[in-house]
């Protein structure tokens, strides 16, 4: 029943007021004023504010007014809080808006149900294209009441924390939003992890109940999830209970532990009282890497979380009521939870659930997406635009993006000619590109060109802009902040905001360790960055992706930066690798455009001239090895971490594979590795 599309007659509601409210400017005796009533009513009561950026100066001197007067305007509240802010970065004790009491489902749904019950709350694009299906804030509101009073029947209580295992779909929205209505955490593991990981985040989490569905579709295939949760709760002896929901029509083994969720759902009431929480309650966990090889579970809280999402969402993308926004992450990271969840849903938006992959059922899904959807906001991920990038133009001309008017980048520096390709094809040259940073720590968007005056110039691949209450600083290595610009260092942030991760589940030791220590009084993000003459930051990497050649200290980023502005080049991934003179040397792997007819060895000579025309000497890379493609996790990411082991021949440390997108990747690169290795040898041993 919940699989049901649920018709056309369902449309986006447009509040021409909302619109008319969020003009950003307005004309008097011809000259131009800046309105900041009309451009942020959070703002509204703030005096003596000239233009946006002094309402930026005053977002960082001024943080918990400005903070408290958003979170007063944006969120619903049971309880007004008493205390703005109770932070100390040094210790890692980060408060917001205590003394305040809310509930997150509430301020998702039920507030939008009083006021446009019938406007199309979730479009879940499904791997079929055309077989999209549209769900209503009313209907999404119910789901989600049916599922609370469900979980509440079967033991969960507030305060625990369930596992949720599903692609993105209505359902698994609707259990994101029914634990947050019933007072429980949610940890949602991306369902392309294997067993053994799903395991790991299980026990950590102490879930004692799990949500899943019988199999996933992605691609034109089926997924076994089912079977996938199957074998990880066999090691999870804390696991009561499995929800499974049915994607599909074939039927799975069911155990006793298992539980019908869609028919068990049928049975409950569609009100659901929500519980009371405080600002500080956990909302939920999300596992991410960490240098150890351990998963994090960073802990996200109520208030501040969900007023970070809301206003980022609203304010980067400049999202109006009846936009469409179109967020392609899955909702197993923390983009998905961000951009396709929490920040649309309080916004009262109407937000795409992307099932499918950029090249199913070929490379212009996106593009036919849009034009089907009528999308608005279109965020997706680089390695998806250089994906697409390789294919060519026609698949993005086959179809009308004229509804496009904001196109996004996250999840790593989005290279120049990505930048480019996405700003003039795609977008028409009209569309802003904003490139986005942010980490699963931040909760949201940190740097980004937008929100600025309309006419602010944007520099392809920067992130440039601090967003409001954002305060970055650059440190040079002796933990000194660097007060010049054109300069680079280790990028912080100097004070804390609402977003920010709380801690690391059951190791506070270890998030204040990782944040808080490096630079005593700063969160540390582990990136490095570069400021410009202009003051604008550019993220240059991880900072254990920066290479140390001879002393040199290069980023991995702006290697691939200029060897993907090579015609021939689809995508790159450079890593460090163990050097007896140099300390350090450069090797990169190179993805080459389809169709492309070059000799490797003059290709690897004109490369070689592009990095030291554009970097320097010292940046060439030792050795560049061509394959078809790159060891990427399901969403994207590419696993550097794999690459390194293979350079470094250590191939009993390439850990769980089974994150890969394509797992013969590895293999492959392993071959053309071995090979390279034994071209380099022979010449060696040439007089």
């Amino acid at each position: 029943m919940m699989w049901l599309p649920c018709g056309r007659a369902s449309r986006r509601v447009v509040s021409s007021f909302s619109r008319r409210v969020f003009r950003s400017y307005f004309h008097v005796e011809g000259r131009r004023k800046f309105n900041v009533a009309a451009f942020m009513p959070e703002a509204a009561g703030i005096q003596g504010l000239s233009d946006r950026s002094t309402l930026q100066e005053f977002s960082v001197s001024n943080g918990e007014s400005f903070w408290a007067a958003a979170a007063r305007h944006r969120l619903s509240w049971i309880s007004p809080f008493h205390t703005a802010q109770d932070c100390d970065l040094s210790r890692g004790r980060i408060k917001w808006f205590e003394g305040g009491k809310l509930n997150v489902s509430v301020n998702c749904l039920d507030r939008h149900v009083h006021t446009c019950p019938e406007k199309v709350a979730l479009i879940w694009e499904r791997d079929e294209p055309g077989s999209e299906v549209e769900v209503t804030y009313r209907q999404l509101l119910e789901m989600t009441c049916r599922l609370g009073n469900l979980l509440r029947r079967r033991g969960v209580k507030k305060g625990d924390c369930v596992t949720i295992y599903m692609p993105p779909c209505p359902l698994a929205v609707a259990s994101m939003l029914a634990c947050a209505r019933i007072g429980a955490a949610h940890n949602v593991v991306f369902a392309g992890f294997s067993a053994e990981a799903l395991a790991e985040r299980i026990r950590d989490a102490h879930s004692s109940t799990v949500i899943t569905v019988n199999q996933g579709v992605r691609g034109g295939k089926v997924i076994e999830l089912k079977k996938t949760v199957d074998t990880a709760v066999d090691s999870c002896p804390m696991v009561q209970q499995v929800l499974v929901a049915m994607r599909t029509e074939n039927p799975v083994a069911m155990t006793a532990r298992d539980v019908d969720m869609e028919e068990e759902m049928l049975k409950e009431d569609v009100v659901c009282e929500p519980a009371v929480m405080d600002s500080e309650d956990v909302l939920f966990l999300l596992y991410t890497s960490g240098s150890t090889g351990k998963p994090k579970g960073l802990v996200h809280t109520q208030a501040g979380y969900l007023l970070y999402a809301a206003l980022t969402h609203r304010y980067v993308f400049s999202y109006h009521d009846g936009d469409v926004f179109g967020c392609v992450a899955d909702i197993g990271w923390i983009t998905g939870h961000s951009y396709s969840v929490y920040g649309p849903l309080a916004n009262g938006g109407t937000t795409v659930l992307f099932e499918s992959t950029p090249i199913y059922p070929d490379p212009g899904r996106y593009w036919e997406m849009v034009q089907r959807l009528k999308i608005n906001q279109f965020y997706g991920a680089p390695t998806a635009i250089r994906l697409l990038l390789k294919y060519g133009d026609q698949w993005v001309h086959k179809y009308d993006r004229s509804t496009l008017k904001t196109l996004g980048s996250v999840g790593e520096p989005i290279n120049t000619e990505a930048w480019e390709w996405y700003h003039r094809v795609v977008g028409d040259g009209r569309c802003p590109v904003v490139d986005t940073w942010w980490q699963t720590e931040t909760g949201g968007i940190c740097i980004s060109p937008r929100p600025s005056d309309p006419d602010a110039e944007i520099v392809p691949g920067m992130a440039m802009r601090p967003f409001f209450g954002i305060k970055p600083v650059l440190m040079d290595t002796e933990g000194k902040v660097l007060t010049s610009n054109n300069t680079s260092g280790a990028l912080c942030i100097s004070q804390p905001w609402p977003g920010m991760a709380r801690t690391i589940h059951n190791n506070h030791q270890r998030y204040i360790e990782t944040y808080c220590q490096p630079y005593p009084g700063y969160f540390f993000t582990g990136d490095g960055a570069y400021r410009s003459k202009e003051g604008y930051y550019q993220i240059t990497g991880r900072l254990d992706d920066v290479i140390n050649v001879s002393g040199h200290r290069i980023g991995t980023a702006e290697i691939e930066d200029v060897v993907n502005q090579c015609s021939a080049v689809a995508e790159s991934a450079c890593i460090g690798y163990s050097h007896d003179i140099k300390g350090q040397g450069v090797y990169t792997f190179v993805v080459l455009k389809k169709d492309v007819d070059v000799q490797e060895t003059d290709l690897s000579r004109l490369l070689n001239d592009m990095v030291s025309k554009k970097i320097a000497k010292y940046a060439c890379p030792d050795f560049i090895q061509f394959v078809h493609r790159l060891p990427k996790t399901r969403s994207g990411k590419i696993m550097r971490r794999v690459l390194r082991k293979v350079v470094e021949r250590d191939l009993n440390g390439l850990g769980d594979l089974s994150t890969l997108d394509d797992p013969a990747a590895v293999q492959e690169i392993i071959q053309g590795h071995r090979e390279l290795r034994g071209q380099q040898q022979q010449q060696q041993q040439q007089p």
